[in-house]
């Protein structure tokens, strides 16, 4: 049987983004709180009964989360344009690979409702 377990972390941040709908506000900077969930998907290991201890989980969360939280989404290095799309992408290129078991990536922004989950 396959399991997939997950972890969700915030952070929050700031960017402009040049678009047609809503342009002036989106071309300021401004900020968001940002929620993302990773998902890891495989068997349970034998002597553990984990897919993976959660414990390296939050690890490597926590690092990745270190360069999004209170940055600048525009000057982060291999971001590209700050969108919910490339933030999923970041984020699984990112963590893939200290995390092989990485299956998906959800980013979400609660207070708009918007959301966007990148699965492989």
């Amino acid at each position: 049987m396959n399991y997939t377990i997950s972890q969700k972390f915030f952070f929050d941040a700031a960017h402009t983004l040049k678009r047609e709908m809503e342009a002036d506000s989106s071309r300021r900077v401004h900020g968001h709180t940002y929620n993302a969930e990773v998902f890891l998907s495989g068997r349970p290991e034998p002597q553990t009964g984990m897919v993976l201890d959660l414990g390296r989980v939050r690890r490597e969360v926590e690092l990745l989360r270190r360069e999004l939280d209170h940055h600048l989404l525009d000057d982060v290095a291999g971001l590209g344009l700050p969108t919910l799309e490339n933030l999923c992408r970041f984020i699984l290129e990112n963590l893939q690979p200290r995390l092989p078991a990485l299956s998906a990536v959800r980013v979400w922004r609660e207070s708009v409702g918007d959301s966007c989950t990148l699965s492989l």
